[in-house]
This record gives structure tokens, sequence and C-alpha cells, in this order.
């Protein structure tokens, strides 16, 4: 059972580190993490009382 708790830590920590290099190495090959901007304007009621 302990060698599983170790392989399963192990696998979590590699995944972790290559989650890391994907956000930093990822826009180099097409990756856009960006999100979309558009401008969006709500006109808003203001109360007087």
């Amino acid at each position: 059972m302990g060698r599983l708790i170790k392989w399963l830590f192990y696998l979590l920590v590699l995944g972790a580190i290559a989650l890391v290099a994907y956000a930093y190495v990822g826009p180099f090959f097409g990756a856009d993490f960006s999100p979309p901007q558009s401008e969006i304007r709500v006109p808003v009621e203001l109360d007087e009382n």
C-alpha cells in the first residue's frame, strides 16, 4: 500500500511540473491562454431617492 501511495505522489508531482511547463512553453507552440476581449456596455439606472 505504501508503494502505491508513493507512486501516486510521484505522479501528482510530475503532473504539476508538466502543467507549469505547459503554461510557460505553450504560447511558443500556438496555445493562446488570453481570454477573448470585447467591450460590454450595460445601461444603469440610478434611483434619486
